[in-house]
């Protein structure tokens, strides 16, 4: 049995974190293969060093001094080396990071060193063969991960290799230049490398005890959520639920490899597991709700477009003819709306308005603005009558106008828009009505 293990920058934050990522990785020898972050706030208030590499970088591009940025980044790692009494120097890699930044090798490149040198660290604190991630994760020339030739070389690269850490977020083009995943890509490296040894588990290490029903920020000490299909994951992490880069899923979800959220700081709790499909029942009806602020609506009327062969493909082709991507489209038989994120609208509102008259001839087109959808989901909501007239009725004791329903034949999920000024009491109350007094 075989594990990888990823840990996010706020347990490789300092040399005290190290420590406590250490015990974990060998309490259990099944923890193979590490996918580590680069250092994250010590403090409230501390800065990041993906965000520092950045800063650095920045100065570098605009041709100013930047050692002073540089030599604060290297401080960083000496004192987490310090901290571990580790015999080790990144003089060399130092040196190599100026040169590259006067050469100007670009963003992907400054960003990817964090992990790049907290991997060298804990390959030595745990003596661990450290393996590059550009060497073994690749992206094609359009910027693309290319998954085939990744899995393939990674695959028998780590095959008689008993442990090893390889970095996450970044991997590399064609031509051998570092090319990131988008922020919180360490998540997808760890999936990768899971796929590739074909683990028997991916446990993401973070500071949070596993997923939450709802925002912490929204709800006061929210339930966690001990079991959630990768199908409830991928629709609660796209409207927002964080802990997990919702692309992590596919690799793993390809191979059946369960994902293990588990907190560094409280290495005991269970955490959230993440799986194919499960037989054992949700605590509650519903497994999660999230949702996003800042929507708009287009409501398009034109009296008989239910006949109309091709309109509901010409309003579309408005919104792609102008590279705008469309949330959801609940229609009647003389009206359809179009639910787009506001800040990549209202930009081309008048081209789209008037592609949609060109192209549809509508009767009338109404747009209203600063709406939020909110997304329930929940594997049980198949099984149980009544769900959603339980969210309306709570939703109707706050005084919540709904704007929009959305709910697919799978009946995973209800999507349910707002006005963005009801957007956190709508939380609570589907919270409340579910959680609090499972009414």
């Amino acid at each position: 049995m075989s594990k990888v293990v990823k840990f996010g920058g706020s347990s490789l934050a300092s040399a005290e974190q190290f420590k406590k990522v250490g015990n974990i990785i060998h309490s259990d020898e099944e923890r193979r293969f590490v996918v580590p972050s680069a250092p994250g706030k010590r403090f409230s208030g501390d800065t990041k060093v993906t965000d520092m590499l950045y800063g650095c970088y920045a100065l570098a591009e605009e041709e100013k001094d930047f050692r002073t940025e540089l030599k604060l980044i290297e401080d960083r790692y000496q004192e987490i080396i310090d901290g571990l009494s580790l015999k080790l120097s990144l003089e060399e890699q130092f040196q190599e990071i100026e040169k590259n930044f006067h050469d100007k090798a670009g963003s992907n490149y400054a960003a990817s060193r964090g992990e790049y040198l907290n991997g060298i660290i804990i390959a030595e604190y745990l003596g661990y063969e450290f393996i590059d991630a550009a060497s073994v994760i690749f992206f094609k020339e359009d910027g693309t991960f290319d998954a085939e030739k990744t899995n393939e070389i990674l695959s028998a690269r780590l095959e008689g290799c008993k442990n090893a850490v390889i970095p996450g977020f970044y991997g590399a083009l064609p031509d051998g230049t570092v090319k990131t995943f988008s922020r919180g890509g360490s998540d997808i490296t760890g999936s990768i490398v899971a796929k590739a040894v074909k683990a028997d588990v991916y446990e993401n290490w973070t500071d949070v005890s596993g997923f939450l029903i709802a925002d912490p920020r929204i709800i006061d000490n929210p339930q966690g959520i001990e079991t959630i299909t990768y199908r409830e994951l991928r629709e609660l992490s796209y409207m927002g639920a964080g802990v997990l880069h919702e692309d992590a899923i596919f690799p793993v979800r390809q191979e059946g490899i369960p994902i293990n959220i588990r907190n560094t700081n409280a290495p005991e709790d269970n955490g959230t597991w993440i799986v194919g499909s499960t037989c054992q029942k949700s605590k509650y009806v519903i497994t999660g709700i999230a949702g996003k602020k800042g929507f708009c609506s287009i409501n398009i009327e034109k009296d008989m477009m239910n006949s109309e062969i091709g309109f509901g493909r010409k309003v579309l082709q408005a919104f792609e003819e102008n590279g705008i991507s469309f949330e959801h489209v609940p229609s009647g038989i003389d009206t359809l709306t179009v639910f787009v994120h506001q800040d990549e609208f209202m930009h081309k509102e008048q081209k789209v308005v008037a592609g949609i008259h060109r192209l549809a001839n509508p009767d009338s087109i109404d747009i209203e603005s600063d709406l939020a959808l909110v997304a329930v989901v929940g594997r049980g909501m198949k099984s149980t009558r009544g769900t959603a007239g339980r969210i309306f009725s709570a939703l109707a004791h706050n005084n919540i106008n709904v704007k929009m329903i959305d709910q697919g034949s799978s009946e995973l999920n209800i999507i349910i828009g707002v006005a963005n000024e009801d957007f956190e009491t709508a939380i609570k109350a589907i919270y409340d009505i579910f959680v609090l007094t499972k009414l």
